[in-house]
């Protein structure tokens, strides 16, 4: 009998991750850009197709941007709902792959599913409460809260929540198309490369715009502190992978904060308390799998 696997996606704003295997170390992976719901999916389905069979492959755990509906009683479970990404609102993902590959599929969120890689395998190891933020084209946040993923009414959006928005120093009046000036709005990928008329990856270290995002980000991560209470945050995105970004938040975290919490993990330990992925680009399809291999076990 062939050893049994398990399937990861990672849907993303701006690439897909599929993946098939048990663990980073073994593990079959692609990846493509995220075009139309239609061509996107299948090129997944396609994945699974070939590098795998019925006999093998036991379950696919997604990890999806969102937002997505995750009450199980819910007719619309497994859709990804009013997502500002073009043409991919009420999308029956799960679905679309249950139906073509004829195994288990369960969702949770794209930031979910890093947290639980990270929990696993990574920078998470041997905690129960800590948050995962992605910042890239959008932002987004999860994690694990007494050892179990964020859920409640929906689930975590704290892309979403509200920072300190000083009109004369940033005049620009955010991307989100649902709340303007949220996070998301002021500090995505897509609100740097709109207010400054460049990607963010072309801007150059001492440009003012890193200052501006440094600010952002730990604002919020300042909120998130305060309300949830995290043992560690692990911030990851295509915009963290600027060397220069993490330093300037955490400093700007520690001001902000003003000695009001006395944990040394944060006072004099802030390099490892906001940290970088250990898996890197590959916590959203390692927990995608990791949601996979729960749904076999029964949790």
């Amino acid at each position: 009998m062939k050893d049994r696997i398990y399937g990861g996606i990672e849907t993303g704003g701006t690439k897909f991750v599929c993946g098939v295997g048990t663990a980073p170390d073994n593990i079959v992976k692609t990846q493509f850009a995220t075009t139309s719901p239609d061509e996107s999916i299948g090129k997944a389905i396609d994945f699974f197709k070939n590098n795998s069979d019925q006999e093998q492959l036991i379950a696919i755990g997604i990890a999806s941007f969102g937002p997505v509906d995750l009450d199980k009683n819910s007719p619309t479970y497994g859709y990804i709902t009013t997502t500002p990404k073009d043409s991919w609102s009420n999308i029956s993902i799960v679905e679309k792959i249950r139906s073509q590959l004829s195994v288990p599929v369960v969702i949770d969120t794209d930031v979910n599913g890093a947290a639980l890689g990270e929990q696993v395998w990574g920078a998470a190891r041997g905690l129960d409460t800590f948050i995962y933020l992605t910042v890239g084209t959008g932002i987004g946040g999860g994690g694990i809260v007494n050892g179990g993923l964020m859920h409640g009414l929906l689930h975590p959006e704290m892309g979403h929540i509200r920072v300190p928005h000083d009109w004369e120093k940033d005049p620009y009046r955010g991307c989100c198309p649902f709340h303007g000036d949220c996070l998301e709005g002021l500090a995505s990928g897509k609100a740097m490369e709109l207010r400054w008329g460049q990607s963010p990856e072309n801007l150059p270290a001492e440009h003012p715009a890193w200052e501006l995002e440094a600010g952002y980000l730990a604002s919020a991560i300042n909120n998130f502190i305060y309300t949830i209470s995290p043992q560690r945050i692990i911030v990851g995105g295509g915009l963290i992978k600027n060397p220069d970004l993490m330093p300037a938040v955490r400093q700007k975290v520690l001001e902000s904060l003003n000695g009001y919490l006395h944990s040394e993990a944060i006072t004099r330990d802030i390099d490892h308390y906001i940290v970088a992925p250990e898996l890197g680009d590959l916590a959203g399809v390692i927990g995608a799998l990791e949601l996979a291999k729960r749904i076999r076990q029964g949790i």
